[in-house]
């Protein structure tokens, strides 16, 4: 059975169940992994915005929001800073299903957020716009996850080179006993 790394499942479930753009980052030395998603939004009525800047702007938005997957132990980062964080045990991992599950969660956040945004940009619309994530029933909705045992520890995935020098070692041992 061929093993998938943590980033490669979470990748690919992110392809299948997210409907926006996204991009990961791997930061190795803090043991965690940062996932941006960018949500774009007409600006016809021409609705003066203030970012997190202060800039002041009329144009079409394109509002980012950040995702954290984090080893509790060794990370360090600023809560505030991420829609929602999300703990890792290094030895346990997460399973492919909770990763499908954080996906679908994630787009429908991101969905809401894009039809908020748009509400933010109308005339009569709210004053503020901001993404939520809603812990609990994140929470609840986990609880009820049916997971199987194979958990994705290893961020890194195997490299090319190494994988033919371990297929190539056990060949000669193979060779070796026959």
């Amino acid at each position: 059975m061929a093993k998938f790394g943590f980033l490669s499942v979470l990748e690919e479930e992110l392809d299948k169940h997210l409907d926006y753009d996204f991009a990961m980052d791997w930061d190795k030395k803090n043991h965690a992994v940062e996932v941006t998603f960018i949500l774009e939004a007409q600006n016809s009525s021409n609705v003066e915005t203030i970012d997190d800047k202060g800039e002041v702007s009329d144009e079409d938005v394109i509002f980012e929001d950040y995702v954290l997957f984090y080893n509790p132990a060794k990370s360090r980062f600023d809560e505030e800073d991420y829609l929602v964080t999300i703990p890792y045990e290094p030895k346990k991992g997460l399973s492919r299903e909770f990763l499908a599950y954080f996906a679908e969660t994630l787009n429908e956040v991101a969905t809401e957020g894009l039809s908020d945004l748009m509400d933010f940009l109308s005339d009569d619309g709210p004053e503020e716009f901001g993404l939520v994530w809603d812990k609990e029933a994140f929470e609840k909705g986990e609880a009820q996850l049916e997971e199987k045992k194979v958990r994705l520890c290893r961020l890194c995935t195997w490299r090319k080179d190494k994988l033919i020098v371990i297929f190539f070692k056990y060949f000669i041992i193979f060779q070796i006993l026959h």
